[in-house]
């Protein structure tokens, strides 16, 4: 049954009677209430500002004691940097004493009197890390094994010494700390560089635009070494790809920030290297020499002089008509042939060689029959030696054997395609003293070889001593330009014990590679292993 409509009407205006009265009867008994209540203190104030007053001062409070907190240790802190500064300061009057005393000179200057006092008494002791190390002068050392070598580098490889189970004789840097030491330091060398202060000697007036800025693509090599108590040394250099100015920047890390000791330009356009190589028969090896001596020397370095010393008469005829041969198509005529009807003796040779000699100084490069050489390994050579400073013993490549090397080839390949620095195909001569770049007045002055050695070996590590025992730095790295080829070493019975040891050992580590030489070794175990599993295969039925 629906309801009329007019009822719903009543309805709904009843309800919304009903929701008023009750609405205003709530606001009469709350409008009462408030009239009814206790009065409170005239400063009183509502809960919600009572709670946020009181806040406030907690927080303060809470501040306040932070404060105190960090004056506190900011005042403790400051009293340890005032102890520390004392004993910096003690530390340095000590350095200063000891260096007074021995007066070191760099450049020619006081190194100690012309450095301005500072209040930064660690860098001051930072400075004196690099007057200990080997950086701008030569320390004497007591044999051939005190030198700590370079490792020679490019934007790209490394070249070093100690390779152990796991590094190789030329490797990209493969730890990033090495990468980025290493990038960090030729971008260190070109802020140098290019932004040089008055102690570099470049002019003042020359302002950046007429100045040639420097860039990563100019930077040539660097050779870096560290001595574990003082810190590690760089020598780095760049050139123009059409200039042959060089410029060399040492940078010196004494466990800290990188310290630069020099800036300088090295113009090496003119300087001449005479080569001198001993000879002895050989005629077919010192026919391959000069094909690399005038692919490397005459085309393309075109600043050395020849000077070829050759012991006896047995071959003498055809080493002049090589040179003669090369003198008519080259028209290359700077070189010198010195014969002597004697016993082969390397270290005469040499002496002889470098005496021949009559047009005042000169850098002079040993070499023998046997090393292949590169135009850079020519300009390493010219900027790492210097007169009366350093000289410079580069660490050769050692070719192994070919026949064993490419054993799994019908024939070896090309003599410039075996020139790679791989485990498997050489070593890293460093026990070889024999290549040298020295300025002959040095070598004059240090005495020369020890005539009194006969025969193989030994004349080059008493030189080697002479310079380790003297004043002079000794640079030593290895160079990627360097190579020792490979060829029959005979040990005669004339030798001394020592000698003919020296002699098998280095005919040993000639031969070939660890690996190489363990598969020649276990050979005949390797061949019936392999008839073995043959005959397994033959005999199993066929299916």
């Amino acid at each position: 049954m629906r309801m009329p409509r007019r009822g719903l009407v009543i309805q709904a205006r009843t309800r919304w009677l009903l929701v008023g009265l009750a609405l205003l009867f709530s606001l009469i008994l709350l409008m009462y209430l408030l009239e009814c209540a206790p009065q409170t203190d005239g400063n009183g104030s509502l809960p919600g500002v009572v709670g946020e007053s009181m806040g406030k001062e907690y927080y303060q409070a809470l501040l306040q004691e932070q404060e105190e907190h960090y004056q506190n240790r900011a005042t403790s802190l400051k009293r340890q940097i005032a102890q520390l500064k004392q004993e910096l300061q003690e530390m340095s009057d000590k350095l200063k004493s000891l260096q007074e005393k021995k007066s070191p000179k760099v450049n020619g200057m006081n190194y100690q009197g012309t450095k301005e006092q500072t209040s930064n008494d660690l860098l001051e002791f930072l400075h004196s890390q690099i007057d200990k190390a080997e950086v701008s002068v030569g320390a004497k050392l007591p044999s051939e094994y005190g030198v700590i070598p370079f490792e020679s580098f490019t934007s790209m490889k490394v070249f070093q010494l100690e390779m152990g189970l796991t590094r190789h004789p030329e490797e990209k840097p493969v730890r990033k700390d090495k990468r980025d030491e290493l990038v960090e330091v030729i971008e260190a060398g070109l802020e140098v560089i290019n932004n040089p202060d008055e102690e570099d000697g470049q002019d003042e007036d020359d302002g950046v635009g007429d100045r040639q800025l420097y860039s990563e693509n100019d930077f040539i090599e660097g050779y870096y070494r560290t001595e574990r108590d003082k810190g590690t040394q760089y020598e780095l250099f760049y050139k123009k790809m059409d200039g042959m100015e060089y410029r060399h920047v040492t940078l010196f890390r004494p466990f800290g920030p990188l310290m630069k000791v020099k800036s300088e330009t090295v113009d090496i356009s003119q300087s001449i290297i005479n080569i001198i190589v001993p000879l002895a028969g050989r005629t077919e090896a010192f026919a391959q020499f000069m094909q690399n001596f005038r692919d490397v020397c005459i085309h393309q370095d075109k600043r050395v002089h020849l000077t070829v010393v050759y012991f006896g008469q047995d071959g003498l005829s055809e080493v002049k008509s090589i040179l003669e041969s090369v003198a008519r198509e080259t028209d290359f005529h700077n070189y010198t042939l010195v014969s002597l009807n004697e016993e082969f003796n390397r270290g005469r040779g040499l002496d002889m060689g470098a005496r021949a000699w009559e047009k005042g100084e000169v850098l002079m490069f040993f070499c023998d029959v046997d090393v292949y050489f590169t135009a850079e390994f020519l300009n390493s050579c010219r900027l790492n030696a210097e007169p009366g400073k350093k000289v410079f013993y580069p660490v050769v490549f050692s070719l192994y054997n070919p026949a064993i090397v490419y054993a799994n080839q019908d024939i070896p390949p090309p003599v410039e395609q075996q020139l790679v620095h791989k485990k498997d195909s050489g070593f890293w001569r460093d026990f070889g003293f024999g290549m040298t770049c020295q300025y002959r007045t040095d070598f004059l002055t240090v005495g020369g070889f020890d005539l009194e050695v006969k025969g193989w070996g030994g004349e080059d590590v008493h030189l080697y001593r002479k310079y380790l025992h003297g004043e002079l730095m000794v640079i030593r790295t290895p160079v990627p330009g360097l190579f020792h080829l490979w060829h029959e070493k005979h040990c005669a019975d004339e030798l001394t014990p020592e000698q003919y040891r020296m002699c098998i050992q280095s005919k040993a580590m000639n031969e070939a590679s660890h690996s190489h030489l363990g598969m020649l070794v276990f050979r005949d175990e390797i061949e019936a292993h392999l008839r073995k599993q043959a005959y397994r295969t033959n005999s199993e039925p066929v299916g």
